[in-house]
């Protein structure tokens, strides 16, 4: 979710579509020596790049060699282990089950099969929804009748009865083939993708408005009335209980999205001080999770996993203390989740690099997931627009660029898992009721069912299909090169992933050396590769 400050940070940077297509450049992977049973590994070099590749596997025709490129050495080190992985992934939210909705259905099965599918697809391990409507819904609702203070009304027909076609001005007039389509089933079709395995962290946006006082419009800006919080706090629970009786198990949950917006949000949302979250969570949600079997306090890894703050990592430090120095509150928590915004500021502030440095060493047994990220859209350059200078309210920024930046440093900083927000949108960044249009992985053209995976796809894949669940970060030690970034994990089988990014003009040779074993790769311009070392048994 983006915070705009000021109707003018609603304006969009947009250029005229010329259909410029980028050309391919010649990308190059070797190895030192043949490919042989004397091999520890075998090596897969995927790459994508400004130039056009998409995940592209690099072979060794492609090779090309010149004295002129700089050379870049890295040492491996897997014995020497960090943080366990999560996973990697993107959101479920009504507006990506609504352009689900518009498409034929073996087009829909393919898009999921691309999302979430490890050997079709991105493998998507890690995803995120939202309790009750969030930014990215058709229109704003709950699952209750007003003024049901006791909660005989609760249900979560919502997320399950599909669409009218009649929800807002955006949607109006775009045929539905499947109007029964909605979040619910959206999930339960994911969940069906052959090897598809992933987790859900569930967030709310905003309590029934009659819980609050302080609104600007219905369920935006204004704080839950301290009265409400035992209430709302059994709503929550009420809610994971509910999924799961559909068969979706719900693996997180964080008890407010976004709680600074108080006062500034454009859209569903609600306030949380540190104090008021800490105070929430301690006296009402944590003990709720608690009485109906959701959370098990003894093993805060076998139940559902509560993740405090959900907001800008930038200030994350300051309001996470107010309850991890609370031994009562603490006890609840299993760790932190965050976002990134605001996108333009991160490059200048190293992508907080020491923020997330001090909550990893001053709450170590805590985990640290990020939980959004997104851009706005240019509807006319969707592609293009992840490789050059793009808006946001506060500045410009590069979002490939950005996203590459921002994921390897969380991951070198203890993060255990990365979602981007919405999985897919419309062609415009729709449907949204509040002219806050953002990009996705996938596009959709509701009109022409045309399915557009953009390169924030691509680029997720470079982590999320070679960075598998139970995954482990490994040491990767090697030159400080300006422009280049890496980091490396080893999953449960024994394969290794390394991660580069080169955001320089000109390419790099990469020499990767582990144990007695050197693998090279040569990394175009402005590229991503991941290296994928599989054991050389596997290849017999």
């Amino acid at each position: 979710m983006r915070h705009l400050n000021t109707p003018e940070n609603h304006r969009r940077y947009i250029k005229k579509f010329t259909g410029l297509h980028l050309l391919a450049i010649v990308c190059v992977m070797a190895s030192c020596a043949p490919k042989s049973s004397d091999k520890n590994y075998v090596s897969d070099v995927y790459q994508t790049s400004q130039a056009g590749d998409n995940l592209k596997l690099v072979t060794s025709d492609a090779i090309k060699t010149s004295t002129d490129i700089k050379k870049v050495t890295l040492e491996l080190h897997p014995e020497e282990e960090f943080q366990k992985y999560y996973g990697f992934g993107a959101s479920f939210t009504e507006s990506s089950a609504w352009n689900l909705a518009t498409i034929p259905v073996e087009s829909r099965k393919n898009v999921l099969t691309k999302l979430f599918s490890p050997t079709e697809g991105a493998g998507f391990t890690l995803t995120r929804t939202h309790i009750n409507s969030s930014d990215y819904s058709n229109n704003h609702y709950t699952y209750i009748e007003e003024g049901d203070e006791d909660l005989s009304t609760f249900s979560i027909h919502e997320d399950m009865k599909g669409f009218t076609g009649d929800e807002n001005d955006q949607v109006r007039g775009i045929e539905l083939v499947e109007p029964g389509y909605d979040i619910i089933p959206m999930i339960l079709e994911a969940s069906s993708i052959p090897g598809a395995d992933f987790k859900i962290i569930a967030s709310p946006w905003s309590p029934p408005s009659w819980m609050k006082a302080g609104e600007t419009a219905k369920m935006t800006n204004g704080s839950l009335l301290p009265e409400y919080y035992g209430l709302w706090a059994e709503y929550m629970s009420k809610y994971v209980s509910a999924y799961k009786e559909q068969g979706i198990d719900i693996w997180g949950i964080t008890p407010q999205n976004e709680p600074l917006h108080a006062h500034d949000a454009h859209w569903d949302s609600n306030g949380f001080t540190p104090e008021q979250g800490r105070d929430f969570l301690r006296d009402h949600l944590g003990p709720q999770l608690v009485k109906d079997d959701h959370l098990n306090l003894d093993d805060l890894e076998s139940g559902l996993r509560v993740l405090i703050y959900d907001h800008n990592k930038s200030t994350m430090n300051d309001y996470v203390a107010k309850t991890y120095e609370d031994p009562e509150a603490s006890k609840y928590a299993w760790g932190t989740a965050f976002h990134w915004y605001t996108n333009s500021e991160l490059k200048e502030n190293n992508w907080y690099a020491e923020e997330l440095a001090e909550l990893q060493k001053n709450w170590p047994n805590k985990a640290m997931i990020h939980t959004e990220s997104s851009i706005d859209i240019d509807k006319n350059d969707p592609i293009g627009q992840y490789w050059r200078e793009s808006p946001d309210y506060a500045g410009m920024f590069v979002p490939f660029e950005t996203y590459a930046n921002d994921i390897i440093t969380d991951l070198n900083h203890g993060t255990q898992g990365y979602i981007e927000w919405c999985s897919i949108l419309s062609h415009k960044g729709q449907p949204n009721p509040y002219d806050n249009f953002n990009s996705a992985p996938v596009l959709i053209n509701p009109i022409t069912d045309e399915v557009i995976y953009t390169p924030l796809y691509y680029l997720l894949s470079h982590f999320s299909k070679f960075i598998r669940p139970d995954a482990r970060r490994i040491a990767l030690t090697g030159e400080n090169v300006n422009g280049l970034i890496y980091t490396a994990a080893k999953n449960p089988d024994g394969s290794i992933a390394v991660v580069v990014y080169n955001n320089k003009e000109e390419p790099f040779d990469v020499s990767l050396t582990i144990e007695t074993e050197t693998y090279t790769t040569q990394i175009a311009p402005r590229a991503m590769q991941t290296i994928h070392l599989r054991s050389d048994i596997e290849k017999q």
